[in-house]
């Protein structure tokens, strides 16, 4: 069992104790143990292409370079960022105005971090350059401050997403995906169809959040497999042929058992998860260590150094990640290994232990 920090949404902060009951989904399956069959990349369910951590070696394989010169540790920590609303004047601790916001897609930027979706990294398939980190952009609710289409058919340049591509057009290798968590009826200024299409098509990853953004522990097993459910059914009826494989957990509540975010079924619909997302106060776990567990990834909430509660922010946690306080993740560019110093050897899942390379 581990405890994990969390904070309740709306302005009030309080730090409680998660008991995480054990997956039923194994971790083998999670990570994606062996390659995968096709050497091309495989699409999230956004449809965005993040090149698998292991796959299969091919003729015009590049050289990568040594691990140790880029002081590659594929074991480190992976800070997965928790946004809401992105408005001109925000009204909780949850808010980020448009400038603070690409303020931090900058600072990523120029720190070397590379956006990678949920589904991408709760699987191991995370495709970025040597002595990249990545970071995983989520954004919870579905609301008109993150996706709204313009007249043009554009994200508007006030939205999230219109920033993130505006940022990501002036740094070329920061990549412009994310992972919406959305709920029923959501982006209601451009539609629920609509936004979803859009977002598919164009590389980014959509998540569950339940149809009504329901408290999980608070209702029986059988109503939390319907909420979840009945989210999935609203995504792939806009989005045909749309595989749903993330969670991201409202107000960071786990159902009961916990597992019932990863897989159950219900009204004719199964889901399958692999990864649910915690609100949480923290970086997640390397994908590849062996604490790494997909029924409750932590996240960050995004928020200044002079925040409420800004410990448990993201201005915060990526200093601590910046001055090597805590291990960050740092790729080798190689996605048929998993490297990271000697030292850190035992921190490596077993079932990962072939594809393991330690200098």
């Amino acid at each position: 069992m581990r405890r994990r920090l969390h904070i309740r949404r709306h302005g009030l902060v309080a730090l409680s104790l998660l008991t995480l009951a054990a997956s039923a989904v194994s971790c083998t399956e999670s990570r994606g143990g062996a390659p995968p069959p096709a050497a091309s990349a495989s699409k999230t369910a956004g449809g965005s292409q993040d090149s698998p951590s292991a796959r299969p070696e091919h003729p015009s394989r590049p050289n990568f370079p040594a691990p140790a010169t880029v002081r590659a540790d594929e074991l480190g920590a992976v800070p997965v960022l928790m946004y809401h609303q992105i408005v001109d004047r925000p009204r909780s601790v949850y808010d980020r105005s448009p400038r603070d916001f690409r303020a931090e897609l900058e600072r990523l930027a120029k720190e070397k971090y590379v956006p990678v979706t949920a589904g991408a990294y709760s699987t191991g398939k995370i495709g970025i350059p040597a002595g990249a980190h990545p970071v995983v952009l989520t954004f919870d609710d579905s609301t008109d401050s993150q996706f709204r289409l313009g007249k043009d058919g554009k994200p508007t340049a006030d939205c999230a997403i219109g920033i993130l591509l505006a940022v990501a057009r002036e740094h070329p290798q920061f990549k412009p995906v994310a992972t919406l968590f959305v709920n029923g009826g959501g982006f209601p200024a451009t539609g629920t169809e609509k936004s979803l299409a859009w977002l598919h098509r164009n590389g980014f990853e959509i998540g569950n959040h339940t149809l009504d953004h329901a408290n999980l522990r608070d209702i029986s097993a059988a109503q939390a497999q319907h909420q979840i459910a009945a989210d999935q059914k609203v995504i792939t009826k806009s989005v045909p042929g749309a595989q749903v494989t993330s969670m991201g957990l409202p107000l960071g509540v786990q159902p009961n058992p916990a597992s019932l975010g990863l897989k159950g079924s219900a009204d004719g619909v199964t889901y399958r998860h692999d990864g649910a997302y915690l609100v949480g106060a923290g970086p997640a776990p390397s994908p590849y260590a062996a604490d790494f567990d997909p029924v409750g990834i932590p996240r960050i909430r995004s928020a200044s150094e002079h925040a409420q509660d800004a410990q448990f922010g993201s201005a915060h946690w990526l200093d601590q990640l910046a001055h090597g306080k805590v291990t960050r993740y740092t790729s080798d560019g190689d996605p048929d290994h998993i490297s990271y110093p000697k030292s850190t050897t035992a921190r490596l899942a077993k079932e990962l232990r072939e594809r393991g390379r330690a200098y």
